[in-house]
């Protein structure tokens, strides 16, 4: 395994740069040709669910009180009531009073709950935080600002788009914090199976370390739910601990601006996350946990918004057939398209934006390069397909149309 320190910090701040500031600095010169549209983001496009407003309005006075940093009692029993309901091992399992914690969406929980995760091993003398690569970049400011050394673990097609658990070296795993895994991962969709998910649990036994799973796209999919992993860790163990799972309404309910996730799981841990949060995280204002509470308990708006994406996974299926590497991925809303033979990712966003007016996200932006050689985004573009089947359906027939 290469040397996954950054060697200066210039090296750092380009591993915890937001990628859509570097892709603005990439367009800033070239002017769109044709009307701009940005499959870059990853923001749903999805009809509001009817019940927001309502909510919102009924619960507005709470605005003025400051928000219990456990959350309301009807937040934290809609979570657990929700947990019982998607993984059905986990009835009865998850108490609300111990073993849940509302966040202001997941990304901050995935960033602040590095700290006490830290503090946990605070007698280990070089602490570790594995990420997979390609990765989400709030995991690499976490591992960076909490003084530890992230080690990007290669998640390319020959580990099915996840790390290699059993490629990880025995040292490194002795000296781990926190190993950070998305399921169903972005960019590529992939999917943990319960089998991986079990051997991940068991590396985070053995070496006394916290799975962070990241499954805040775990209600996106065409076919098969993709599996929790704390319903596999009390499948298999009987038990929660090391294992902790982040959730958030952005995907799920197509609600990102209400900023409202949780993390929920090993009980001995999200008392101590509770104590570090208490006087150093952001509460949920109350309105917003009422709303998130109604979320929860409502499965028609997340059913219609699987709907919206299938359509627009048939539309990528019949128009890109296969073109770049394209299968229909098994869970999120991403493509993770394959540009080698257009000069690799950057230069086909540029491509593209000049050609025909679509903003795509080079997959160089969401990579940490393993040597000189070896970087698993380079050829790579993602394109989010949150917009409607229309919309969808004009910038795939654009690309194709540029690209040939």
């Amino acid at each position: 395994m290469s040397d996954p320190r950054p060697d200066s910090g210039t090296a750092l701040d380009g591993l915890i740069r937001s990628p859509f500031a570097r892709l603005n600095a990439l367009l800033e010169e070239t002017p769109p040709g044709a009307e701009p549209l940005n499959f870059s983001l990853g923001e749903p496009h999805t009809v509001l669910p009817p019940f927001v407003q309502p909510v919102l309005e009924e619960h507005l006075p709470a605005f003025g009180k400051y928000p219990p940093i456990r959350g309301i009692p009807a937040l934290r029993q809609a979570i657990s009531g929700w947990m019982a309901r998607r993984y059905p091992a986990l009835e009865g399992t998850v108490d609300p009073e111990t073993h849940v914690l509302p966040l202001n969406g997941s990304r901050e929980g995935l960033f602040s709950a590095i700290f006490p995760a830290r503090a946990r091993k605070s007698h280990v003398a070089d602490p570790v935080v594995l990420i997979p690569n390609p990765f989400y970049q709030v995991y690499a400011a976490a591992a960076a600002v909490a003084g530890t050394e992230p080690v990007f673990l290669p998640s390319g097609p020959q580990s099915g788009f996840l790390p290699d658990l059993g490629a990880i070296d025995e040292a490194i795993l002795g000296r781990t914090v926190a190993l950070y895994l998305c399921s169903p991962s972005n960019p590529e969709g992939a999917v943990a199976s319960r089998d991986y998910l079990t051997r991940a649990i068991a590396l985070a036994h053995r070496h006394d370390f916290l799975l962070f799973a990241d499954e805040c796209y775990s209600e996106i999919y065409c076919d098969a739910a993709p599996p929790g992993a704390l319903d596999v860790a009390h499948e298999r163990t009987g038990s929660l601990a090391n294992v902790l799972s982040f959730q958030s309404l952005s995907k799920r309910s197509g609600l990102p601006g209400l900023r409202s996730g949780f993390i929920a799981g090993d009980p001995a841990f999200i008392e101590a996350y509770f104590r570090f949060r208490n006087v150093a995280c952001p509460q949920v204002p109350v309105p917003i946990q009422h709303v998130s509470a109604a979320a929860w308990a409502d499965e028609a708006h997340v059913e219609a918004g699987r709907a919206f994406y299938r359509a627009n996974f048939e539309a990528a299926d019949s128009i890109l057939q296969g073109r770049y590497g394209y299968a229909q991925p098994p869970g999120g809303f991403f493509l993770w398209l394959n540009m080698a033979d257009f000069g690799g990712g950057e230069a086909a966003a540029k491509t593209l934006w000049k050609g025909c007016g679509v903003k795509v996200l080079p997959g160089t932006y969401l990579t940490k390069p393993q040597s000189r050689q070896a970087n698993p985004g380079l050829d790579f573009i993602r394109l989010a397909l949150v917009h409607d089947e229309e919309t969808t359906r004009e910038g795939l027939a654009r690309i194709v149309a540029t690209l040939g």
